[in-house]
């Protein structure tokens, strides 16, 4: 039995008396600083609805090159002119309770919370649409404190001020649908070429689903994604009582068509650059999509306006209209890897799909002067010579065959030096070299050269039967011009806010990844595929073109059945383009099998014009010997061919050729006899 005494209860009531009288402040306190809070939001008024500013894209000399589209001006609409269907579908999936609260769904705030913690992970959203609004219209989408709370004092703020159809509208207006569509009239257009208030139950629920993730629930990037996503919406919408199960059905049998054209066309300088421009923000940068679009950057690029006016020139004129043969172009600066030109396609409007930093095509005979690069490193040279002759290659300890063939199956049945090798593009030299390395050799090489794509350690990986991307091959080829230093291309120099604040600043960072004489043997070999007079046996593979060049260019194209290759480089600019059919078609008339190399010259002789004519550099230690190309000995005066080709300074060859001396000269020099001159005979003691 427990006893309390007198002096023990005036205690304990005094104690209750002390809590009570704190709690009684604490909620005043509290209740004053809301009210206060209340008060402050009340006397700021309404927040102002500033329309998010343009993104401007500027090129290498300071011209804006394009604009994002700022489309809730151009295309706002009002509430009544929005389909229901559309309205329905939008509340059903982001915000049910809209009508009901005051800003904030502090229920379902609570369970997001709860599943989050049981996840371990951010799984569930809980904003309501003002704060959606709020943070469209006024703040970044970052996940700080300092944002949270600015946001919840803007959706106070709008609610306050704003009517609930007020907000509904400013949303639907300013809210991102991918692909350039700002704000659901824009939207509407876009997809369907249609108004949003004829938007059908089927249409409306498709859009409502694309603004969680536009890249992953828009139909024209995952027709699938989108089709669960409205699935869901419907089955939200269904639950809300705004639609009736048949409805739901119909809605998910009817066949939407899709557009995929803006009301308005994009004229815009350079469409696939700028796209390479906006995926470098998103992931070097970390900014979202929304605020790149509309966040009212100043973006300074490296295009060149020249540069890419003349590639797409030369695209259009090259290629016939009525091909479905698509070209992938990129030109880089060597000394800055800066990208001076991009064409991903023939046609941005009517395909948007970006070849030139997106697919995966193999290389073929381009893929032979990372090869030839290894070579040089494992003490081959230009002179170093291998028979070229039909082979059959077993490899995998002797389980597996491999028989590459010459183009026109035409081989020297004889010795040919690495340097013939490189210009005729002999595959037999190229495997062999390639196995003796070992492929895993190659592999290394490549990925020294920024080849990011996985490669196989095959004996034709020496010919280019791995995929590769066009902006790595040609960034590859930019760093054999600029002596070996490698650096990613460079798409940006500057990002500014519109306030002028810096935000990215390009710095370089270049990495010596080649050894600089070795890079300049190479550059040298790679001359020759335009010198017609380095192989008796088969043609160079730049002969059609020596007869048009007006400078020095070293390059290498290749072939697949379906892939046509050209990549080349002077000091000052390096190009590569790749043309062939999506679809992995054959490429079977002669004269499309011409693109590549016609497109490369046209934009090379182009872009040089009137620029002076720079020879390729010879560094200290590199040295300049006249050989023999059919035996890879030094050259005398009587050998009827010579090539200059270059030596790392004690790989040159010792041995002279004498297979073109006179009879007579040559019995004395096998005699070991020199031919006397005037100055012997007359005094014989000389």
């Amino acid at each position: 039995m427990t006893v309390i005494t007198l002096s023990g209860y005036r205690k304990t009531v005094k104690w209750v008396r002390a809590v009570l009288f704190l709690g009684f402040f604490a909620v005043a306190g509290l209740l004053l600083l809301l009210g206060a809070g209340f008060l402050y939001m009340k006397l700021l008024g309404e927040p102002e609805v500033a329309v998010p500013q343009s993104t401007l894209y500027l090129a290498a000399d300071g011209q804006v090159i394009g604009e994002s589209h700022a489309s809730e001006k151009r295309y706002w609409v009002d509430l009544d002119e929005i389909s229901p269907y559309l309205v329905q579908a939008t509340i059903a999936v982001e915000d049910k309770k809209f009508f009901k609260h005051h800003g904030f769904d502090f229920k379902r705030m609570a369970g997001a919370a709860v599943a989050d913690i049981q996840a371990m992970a951010k799984v569930q959203g809980a904003s309501t649409i003002t704060q959606q609004y709020a943070r469209n219209l006024y703040l970044s989408h970052d996940k700080t404190w300092k944002r949270k709370l600015s946001e919840a004092v803007y959706t106070a703020r709008i609610e306050m001020n704003y009517t609930k159809e007020q907000i509904l509208e400013g949303y639907l207006n300013t809210i991102y649908y991918g692909h350039g569509a700002y704000g659901i009239e824009a939207a509407s257009q876009f997809y369907f070429g249609k108004s949003a208030k004829s938007l059908s139950l089927s249409e409306a629920s498709m859009l409502a689903g694309i603004p969680k993730g536009p890249s992953i629930y828009s139909p024209l990037a995952s027709l699938p994604k989108a089709k669960e996503r409205q699935k869901v919406i419907l089955a939200e919408m269904e639950k809300s009582d705004v639609i009736t199960p048949e409805q739901r059905e119909q809605a998910l049998a009817d066949r939407v068509h899709i557009t995929g054209e803006h009301l308005h066309t994009d004229s815009d300088t350079a469409p696939y650059f700028r796209q390479a421009v906006q995926q470098v923000l998103a992931d070097k940068l970390g900014l979202d999509e929304q605020t790149i679009a509309l966040g009212g950057l100043r973006v300074y690029t490296t295009l060149n306006r020249e540069h890419q006016a003349i590639a797409e020139k030369t695209i259009k004129k090259v290629i016939a209209e009525d091909s479905d043969i698509q070209p992938a172009f990129v030109s880089i600066a060597p000394k800055t890897h800066f990208v001076t030109a991009l064409a991903g396609g023939k046609d941005f409007a009517t395909s948007p799909y970006n070849r030139a930093v997106q697919a995966v095509r193999q290389p073929g005979s381009t893929f032979k002067p990372f090869l030839y690069y290894a070579a040089l490193e494992n003490g081959y040279t230009p002179a170093t010579q291998l028979t070229s002759e039909k082979t059959a290659f077993r490899y995998d300890n002797g389980q597996k065959v491999y028989e590459p063939s010459n183009f026109n199956h035409r081989y020297a049945n004889g010795s040919v030096t690495m340097e013939q090798a490189l210009a005729v593009s002999d595959n037999i030299y190229a495997v062999k070299t390639n196995l003796f390395l070992k492929p895993e050799t190659l592999v290394q090489t490549a990925e020294r050269f920024g080849i990011s794509t996985p490669l196989k350690p095959l004996p034709s990986l020496a010919l280019g039967t791995s995929g590769v991307r066009v902006l790595e091959m040609v960034n590859a080829y930019a760093t054999i011009a600029n002596g070996g230093k490698y650096e990613e291309p460079v798409f940006i120099q500057r990002v500014e806010t519109a306030d002028g604040e810096i935000i990215y600043e390009h710095e370089p960072d270049k990495k010596q990844r080649l050894d600089k004489k070795q890079a300049a043997v190479l550059t040298h070999m790679m001359t020759g595929m335009f010198d017609e007079n380095l192989s008796s046996y088969a043609n160079v593979t730049g002969a059609s073109l020596t007869r048009k060049i007006t400078r020095p260019y070293a390059g290498k194209s290749g072939s697949t059945a379906y892939d046509y290759w050209m990549i080349g480089f002077t000091p000052q600019l390096a190009a590569g383009i790749w043309t062939g059919y999506d679809d992995g078609r054959k490429i079977v008339k002669a004269e499309d099998k011409h693109y590549a190399k016609d497109i490369w010259l046209g934009f090379m002789e182009g872009s040089h014009r009137g620029k002076p004519v720079k020879k390729f550099q010879k560094p200290k230690g590199v040295i300049a010997v006249n050989i023999n190309p059919e035996n890879g000995k030094i050259a005398s005066s009587d050998c009827p061919v010579t090539r200059t080709m270059y030596f790392v300074k004690g790989t040159e060859p010792e041995e002279y050729c004498t297979d073109h001396l006179p009879k007579k000269k040559k019995e004395k020099e096998k005699e070991g006899q020199k031919e006397e001159g005037w100055l012997q005979r007359l005094f014989p003691l000389f």
